[in-house]
């Protein structure tokens, strides 16, 4: 009799193994079918394209957990020792997959607003880019924390599915109000973080997009989630940085209202230069350049200290890369104009320098002048004296002199 049942148990599985393999390749080939005739009606639906691209996969899925939850509950039997972890299993797979699937339609949502509200290229330039940016920044914002509820929704069913995680629920909410404040004194900076996020992706401080200065770094937004934002720096590097640090540190925003801006190139000259001609050549260089937007271009002297004059020549772009590279050009001009017409008015440094007899002259004469003021009270108080002063100066240069001639005999010899 054991064995018969035991025979009658393996049989039973085998069939039921059988009825949900086959259940599920039918379920399979169903979200196919399903999936083409989208993309077919999708020819002329948006919507159903992206329904269609988005949702394939988690469809499927959710298709083929059913299949083989019925093909289960069809044909085992209910007293099956197996059968209550395998339905606990199943039910977890559906509440995946059918979280899976909500998820994807909140993106399907999201492309749908992007194509209708923030359709256009990534020029860049104008009113029309920084309100597609604004409004790709908010609803990537939106998207990210709609899907974080659902997981957090799906998890929490999944959970409740346990028993023993259902008593603990009970219990759990009987003190709510101090599991609360704990958890809120746990994670203040993770909810910090998530408030800053979703206050930077409404305020407009900052869109997926702009050009910003921070940490002295020069770089572009490239992603803002909701505890983090992503900055793309000039040399590809990543910066990344939390939301908060936006909301509590002062930071440049290049493209906040515009993207057209001012820059300066600065040269130091002689004092000889002619300004009348670099003014020229600065018209000359900006109307040639097509990075230049025609708005300023303005050739100052801002200083004139330690020998050289500052020259500042004030530029504007259309946007900060054009600025960099125009002011480079404007830089690199100007100084192959001072080189080819003008190079007597490249800086100079004007230095007097004494020659080395000079030096050895200044130094006897103060030597001598130093013994004459010791040797003068000893010459003087008569015209007598005074006689003998200037016979002992005399014989004293006289001795000076043919020494000098007999070092130089032997230099010479």
């Amino acid at each position: 009799m054991p064995e018969s049942t035991g025979i009658e148990s393996a049989t039973n599985v085998a069939s039921t193994a059988a009825w949900v393999a086959g259940a599920v390749v039918a379920a399979y080939f169903l979200g196919v079918a399903l999936s083409w005739l989208l993309h077919r009606l999708g020819r002329r639906s948006q919507v159903l394209h992206d329904v269609a691209d988005l949702t394939r996969r988690p469809a499927r899925a959710t298709l083929m957990i059913i299949a083989a939850t019925a093909a289960v509950q069809r044909t085992a039997s209910a007293e099956a020792g197996w059968r209550g972890w395998v339905d606990h299993l199943l039910l977890l797979a559906l509440i995946a997959s059918v979280t899976w699937l909500v998820a994807s339609f909140v993106k399907v949502v999201e492309r749908q607003m992007l194509t209708r509200f923030a359709a256009g290229g990534d020029s860049g330039l104008g009113d029309a880019d920084r309100h597609r940016r604004k409004i790709m920044t908010q609803v990537t914002t939106l998207r990210r924390l709609a899907v974080a509820v659902i997981i957090v929704l799906g998890g929490a069913a999944a959970l409740m599915t346990f028993p023993s995680f259902s008593d603990i629920g009970k219990t759990l909410l009987a003190s709510a109000g101090v599991l609360s404040v704990v958890a809120g004194l746990a994670a203040q900076t993770s909810l910090g973080s998530v408030f800053a996020g979703i206050q930077i992706a409404f305020s407009g401080a900052i869109r997926v997009g702009d050009v910003v200065v921070l940490e002295d770094e020069w770089g572009r937004i490239e992603e803002i989630t909701l505890t983090y934002v992503v900055v793309r720096v000039w040399d590809e590097r990543r910066l990344v940085l939390p939301c908060t640090y936006f909301t509590s540190k002062p930071f440049q925003n290049w493209t906040r209202n515009a993207t057209e801006l001012m820059g300066t190139a600065e040269l130091d000259v002689d004092f000889t230069v002619p300004f009348d001609g670099m003014r020229a050549e600065l018209d000359r260089i900006l109307q040639a350049n097509p990075k230049w937007d025609g708005r300023v271009g303005v050739l100052q002297v801002t200083d004139a200290v330690d020998g050289v004059v500052r020259v500042r020549m004030l530029v504007s772009a259309s946007n900060a890369g054009a600025l960099f590279d125009l002011r480079c050009d404007v830089r690199e001009g100007m100084v192959q104009w001072l080189q080819r017409t003008s190079p007597g008015a490249l800086p100079r440094r004007r230095l007097e320098y004494q020659t080395e007899t000079g030096d050895r002259r200044v130094q006897q004469n103060g030597a001598y002048r130093g013994q004459r003021q010791a040797d003068s009270g000893l010459f003087s108080g008569s015209a007598e004296a005074e006689r003998r002063s200037r016979e002992f100066d005399d014989e004293r240069q006289h001795d000076a002199r043919r020494n000098g001639e007999l070092a130089q005999v032997r230099y010479d010899g």
